[in-house]
């Protein structure tokens, strides 16, 4: 499984890298503004279960910890977020997968979809708010453990 939630081409190099920029003034931009509520309880809960402070990954995800990866299939290494979320325009992205893939837990948690790497949600509103910090942990946990 990608580490990456990529549906393009081939990657040379990673263009996400993290930023110095303000989460809060990023956060403040979201429109509309259900999807800036929504991204503000992402915010706290990821804070919460992981302990960590969020980091403006190339100005559209927020990250959580910071590992080191190297891939099995290529040469490409470097550093990625362990967990996050970027509130895009058609949905929420949870960067939340990892470890997760086979969760039984997943078919309690409402209504969303998944990709590489990631799940998309259209709205908090949509899925089990109970169940997801524990999804969050899970991840967190697996990926932390899978850093080199």
């Amino acid at each position: 499984m990608s580490i990456f939630c990529y549906t393009g081409s081939t990657m040379a190099t990673i263009k996400t890298q993290p930023t110095q920029q303000s989460v809060s003034d990023f956060l403040a931009s979201i429109e509309p503004p259900a999807k800036r509520e929504d991204s503000l309880v992402l915010l706290e809960l990821f804070k919460r279960v992981t302990g960590e402070e969020p980091l403006l990954w190339s100005n559209n995800i927020i990250g959580f910890g910071v590992y080191h990866y190297k891939s099995e299939r290529s040469k490409q290494e470097g550093d990625w977020m362990i967990v996050g979320f970027s509130p895009r325009k058609s949905n929420l992205t949870l960067y939340i997968m990892h470890g997760n893939q086979d969760n039984p837990a997943l078919s309690k948690l409402g209504k969303y979809t998944t990709g590489m790497g990631c799940m998309y949600v259209s709205r908090l509103a949509n899925i089990d708010m109970e169940l997801l910090p524990e999804l969050i942990k899970k991840s967190y946990d697996y990926t932390k453990g899978t850093a080199i």
